[in-house]
């Protein structure tokens, strides 16, 4: 029997910058999913899980099925797949799952399981040779074309490293970061509001789709490959929503590194403000908050008691995709159990919990 794990991420700065080869700071948390697996010699994967029915799944067939988009049948199989395209071994295995990471609760739960599944393949069967980096690509191919979910490596890559980063995607470059919010006396939590995910692929979708629209005026692919001069010397029609969006891209993508050097540095106060700018900016300019499809509320009501609560005190932000889930905060720490009693009250005991850095 082997043991294996791999985090949950949280991301701290780069709110959708990742797919247009931006700048992003994400970290590993120390929660995750643990498995322990034994190798089999049926070419089969079986999974038992607390709470979900068991899974098998034949690796013989590897291709894309429709009516598995957003299951965690999808991830073994898109992982499978995407070690075969890499020319990568894999096997068979018998796995029972432990998790402490809830659907839903903002902490990636969907790029831990493909990470996991892609270190077991790694240990199992390739001598642990692949690197981390690898691990998060093969990951990110198996939720992009199996799974279903159009998303960037930042989710990946943060589960994978198992760390505090900044990356810059266009660069390349990958720097580990020195991260504890406990020692500037403040407090990191997330906060699930309770919105469902289900029926926002369209949502999520049309955000890279409106960012690579405004990038084609330049001749570019992405937004990252654009000059921001550039971009900001045109009159745009700032009510025009692809125009906001790429304002958010290159406001964010030059917030970043500011976010990071003041994490560094230990200045609270500074993170905090920068925190701030970019929840605005995802709330007006990427306006990731509310769906027509949907008109789920609950993450804007989240938002919303977040400012009562932390105007003048703290920060707060959409976390990841957004449209549902969860709200960041920040906050000197001997207000946290404050925050936490009343967004319990609105949200539901336990939806309010600490974030701790790896």
């Amino acid at each position: 029997m082997e043991n294996f794990f791999a985090p949950g991420r949280t991301e701290l700065a780069g709110n959708h910058t990742d797919h247009q080869k931006g700048r992003v700071l994400a970290s590993a948390v120390d929660k995750g999913i643990h498995a322990e697996v034994e190798p089999n010699f049926d070419n089969i994967v079986r999974i038992r899980s607390e709470g979900f029915e068991d899974m098998e799944i034949n690796l013989f067939d590897l291709d894309v099925h429709p009516e598995e988009f957003g299951s965690s049948k999808a991830l073994v199989r898109g992982v499978a797949s995407a070690m075969f395209d890499l020319d990568a071994r894999f096997g068979g295995f018998d796995a029972v799952l432990r998790s402490d990471l809830s659907s839903g609760s903002g902490l990636s739960s969907s790029a831990a399981f493909a990470v996991l599944i892609a270190r077991i393949f790694n240990g199992l069967y390739n001598n642990n040779e692949l690197e981390p980096k690898a691990i998060a690509q093969l990951a990110q191919q198996a939720e992009n074309l199996h799974f279903g979910k159009p998303c960037g490596l930042m989710d990946q890559l943060a589960c994978a490293l198992g760390k505090t980063v900044y990356v810059d995607f266009l660069t390349g470059d990958i720097q580990p970061v020195s991260a504890d919010f406990s020692r500037m006396g403040l407090t990191l939590c997330l906060t699930d509001t309770g919105g469902s995910h289900a029926g926002l692929d369209t949502s999520y979708a049309r955000i890279p789709a409106d960012m690579r629209y405004i990038a084609s005026f330049f001749g570019k692919e992405v937004l990252g490959q654009v000059d921001p001069a550039a971009f900001f010397s045109k009159k745009w029609d700032t009510t025009d929503r692809p125009v906001r969006r790429a304002k958010h891209f290159f406001d964010e993508n030059e917030r970043v590194p500011k976010m990071r050097d003041a994490l560094i540095a230990g200045n609270g106060e500074e993170y905090m403000r920068l925190m701030n700018e970019s929840g605005r900016s995802s709330e007006k300019l990427l306006t990731n908050i509310v769906t027509s499809v949907t008109d789920d509320r609950k993450l804007e009501n989240g938002l919303e008691l977040s400012s009562k609560l932390l105007d003048g005190v703290g920060a707060w932000r959409v976390h990841g995709g957004g449209f549902a889930g969860c709200v960041q905060a920040l906050m000197p720490s001997d207000y946290f159990d404050h925050y936490k009693t009343e967004m319990e009250r609105s949200f539901g005991e336990g939806s309010c919990r600490e974030l701790k850095l790896n």
